[in-house]
């Protein structure tokens, strides 16, 4: 049986690049969405780059804290993402993202696996496990958003 280090960067890829048990994953579901429909707002609801720009938000901060930087990241930061004007803007919120996705499943996938119940920089934020799949449990919240925002928008 594999560690659960990486049984946990396994999820964490997942639920972004594929092979999860919901078969639906961020980089499909946004791979055919352009740069006006991720920014197309449908009453009072977040943006489809509104809800991609906060799920990758936390995505660097947890970087940080894998490198033993110190945690940097604010909740109320994570809906703040730079204007999106052009395709090129869109895709490149994404290509950070799919970059940063990889980067931190091979820092989780390097975990010892004592270090996932030691606590996340703080005992207040939990330990390191409850952290990594807060992120995989949050993203699969939000994706479901985006596929329902998807869906309303293309077929309108």
């Amino acid at each position: 049986m594999k560690p659960l280090s990486n049984q946990s960067a396994k999820h964490f890829r997942d639920v972004f690049f594929g092979g999860n048990w919901t078969t639906r994953n961020l980089k499909d579901v946004l791979s055919d969405v352009t740069w006006e429909e991720a920014t197309t707002s449908i009453h009072d609801f977040n943006t489809i780059a509104t809800l991609t720009y906060h799920v990758t938000y936390y995505i660097p901060v947890l970087i940080d804290v894998l490198e033993g930087k110190p945690l940097s990241g604010k909740d109320e930061l994570s809906f703040s993402h730079p204007t999106i004007s052009s395709q090129e803007d869109w895709e490149s919120i994404q290509a950070r993202a799919w970059k940063n996705v990889k980067r931190a499943a091979d820092l989780i996938d390097q975990l010892p696996e004592d270090q996932l119940n030691l606590p996340f920089t703080d005992e207040r934020f939990g330990t390191y496990f409850r952290n990594i799949h807060g992120i995989i449990e949050h993203t699969h919240y939000h994706l479901g958003q985006i596929v329902i925002l998807k869906r309303l928008i293309q077929n309108k």
